[in-house]
């Protein structure tokens, strides 16, 4: 997987020169995805083989997202953008506030930015309704932890404090997402690379290990209807801070796409243990906005 990024770059160019000045917003309603709280285009928590945008292939789209989650002991914002070039290169922007709201992490405020890049390699999960071939797709998602704010009276600034091994990292995937339209069906299955401790918002390895390891993740839809989808996700996560006894993240979603121009996503996210200072398991509210084109 090492080769993704020159790929991808390449890719970049191929599908900027064949890409129209404006959009077109060819693509069929809800075809783009929501935002996933990491800004990749896909579910809630896991990106899928769709790309962003309601660009076709000789066309472009884009997206701005906010999402929220709350849960007993902590909140997570996230904010960005994501630009789909020719319906095969995603390029994403995002960024998260991680905060805590119980002591003794009441203070506790971790920033995050993360640049993705996924490119469609096969398959068309919309159009090949006659093939079995799900559409696939390659992406990366590089993440730069920014630091550990609040706790800084226990001298705890960064994360490698925390027994992280680095503050930055790459996540690697490839995602087989197909679109059963006489069954109203979404299929998803995400394979992912990482290394990273709860998204990284804990740093990247650990005391308990600090090699890159291959996490699966699904994510099922019923399209109710042209406008309404109903689901559940589930991601699986490395455990390698012995200070976070990290657990897998799922979800049961409803997204709503009134327009091509704007859809809202709320969830009811499980995300088990988040360090073991506060050692209950975490579950609320998760909501994302998104406005684009």
């Amino acid at each position: 997987m090492k080769h993704i990024i020159p790929a991808l770059i390449a890719a970049l160019a191929c599908g900027g020169a064949a890409a129209q000045a404006r959009p077109d917003m060819g693509k069929f309603l809800a075809t783009g995805g929501v935002s996933q709280v990491e800004g990749a285009g896909g579910g809630g928590i896991t990106p899928w083989a769709l790309i962003s945008g309601y660009g076709s292939r000789d066309s472009w789209g884009a997206n701005a997202h906010y999402t929220y989650v709350d849960t007993q002991d902590y909140k997570l914002n996230s904010y960005g953008v994501a630009v789909g070039i020719a319906d095969r290169l995603e390029i994403s922007l995002a960024k998260q506030e991680f905060k805590g709201s119980l002591a003794p992490l009441n203070l506790l405020n971790i920033k995050q930015d993360i640049l993705g890049l996924k490119l469609k390699v096969a398959g068309d999960a919309v159009y090949e309704q006659d093939n079995w071939m799900p559409q696939v797709a390659i992406g990366v998602l590089y993440k730069r932890n920014k630091g550990i704010g609040g706790l800084g009276a226990l001298g705890v600034t960064n994360v490698t404090q925390l027994g992280a091994k680095d503050d930055h990292g790459y996540d690697y995937y490839v995602a087989a997402t197909k679109i059963l339209f006489e069954q109203s069906l979404l299929l998803n299955g995400t394979l992912r690379a990482t290394r990273a401790n709860q998204m990284g918002i804990l740093g990247f390895g650990g005391d308990k290990g600090d090699s890159q390891r291959l996490m699966p993740e699904v994510s099922a839809a019923y399209l109710v209807n042209r406008k309404l989808a109903v689901g559940a996700e589930y991601r699986r996560k490395p455990h390698n801070l012995g200070v976070d006894n990290e657990k897998a993240y799922y979800d049961a979603f409803v997204a709503w796409f009134p327009s091509k121009n704007f859809s809202v996503t709320a969830a009811y996210a499980e995300l088990g243990d988040i360090t073991i200072f506060n050692p209950k398991k975490q579950h609320g509210l998760y909501l994302s906005l998104q406005a684009g084109f």
